[in-house]
C-alpha cells in the first residue's frame, strides 16, 4: 500500500511532549501486517514526561522502559495490569524518557479486520482505549522500538485532517499525578475512550 499522506517527520517528536501530544490528534496511526492494513486517525493521546510520577521513566532506566530513552519517533509498547498492551510514541531527545501514549483512533482503513480482531460490529468502540486499540490493529510488544517515521510495519501519517477544537482532560488509570490536564480529546468525537 502506497501512503495515503505524508508520513511525520522525526523533528515533529523533537517538540515538548505537550506539544506532540496536540500535534499527534488529527494525524493517522498506520499498521501493516503482512497484506493487511489497518488504520485510524488519532482522536485521543495522553502526555508522560520525564518528571512526572506517573510516566514509566520517572524512576530511570529499565529493561522494561529502556525504548522511552531511544530515538524520538520510535513506538513504546507496554503491557499494562497484566491485560493489554499500549502503543507510545516516544518524544524528546534520546536520553529523555518521555513519551506520548496513544488513547485512540477513529477506525478508517481495514475496519473489517478490526472487527473481527475484537468480535465487535460497533464501530465507535472498536479502538477506543489503548488495549481495545492495540488489539483492532494487532499490536504487541514485537513493535517495540519499531520507528514510527520512517517503518514499514506501523506509521504515523499526516492525511490533511484538521482538528479546531481539542478538550484536556485528567489522565486515566493513573493515582499520581490524577490531576494533571495531559489526555488531549478531539471535542466532540464519539470515537475517544469512556
Amino acid at each position: 500500500m502506497k501512503d495515503r499522506g505524508e508520513r511525520l517527520g522525526r523533528e515533529f517528536c523533537l517538540q515538548a511532549t505537550l506539544e506532540v501530544t496536540r500535534g499527534l490528534l488529527g494525524k493517522w496511526l498506520v499498521r501493516r501486517n503482512g497484506r493487511a492494513i489497518t488504520a485510524g486517525m488519532i482522536v485521543e493521546a495522553e502526555a508522560y514526561c520525564v518528571d512526572d510520577p506517573a510516566c514509566h521513566a520517572n524512576n530511570g532506566k529499565t529493561r522494561r522502559n529502556a525504548t522511552m530513552f531511544g530515538p524520538p519517533g520510535h513506538a513504546y509498547v507496554s503491557f499494562t495490569y497484566g491485560m493489554h498492551h499500549c502503543i507510545n510514541v516516544v518524544t524528546s531527545p534520546e536520553g529523555v524518557g518521555e513519551a506520548v501514549l496513544i488513547r485512540a483512533v477513529e477506525p478508517t482503513d481495514g475496519i473489517d479486520l478490526m472487527r473481527r480482531r475484537r468480535s465487535r460490529d460497533g464501530l465507535t468502540d472498536l479502538a477506543s482505549g489503548p488495549g481495545k486499540l492495540c488489539i483492532a490493529m494487532d499490536i504487541g510488544r514485537e513493535l517495540d522500538s519499531a520507528d514510527l517515521i520512517a517503518g514499514d510495519e506501523i506509521w504515523l501519517e499526516d492525511r490533511g485532517a484538521v482538528v479546531d477544537e481539542v478538550t484536556w482532560r485528567p489522565r486515566v488509570g493513573i493515582r499520581q499525578a490524577a490531576d494533571r490536564l495531559w489526555r488531549g480529546c478531539v471535542s466532540g468525537s464519539r470515537f475517544v475512550s469512556r
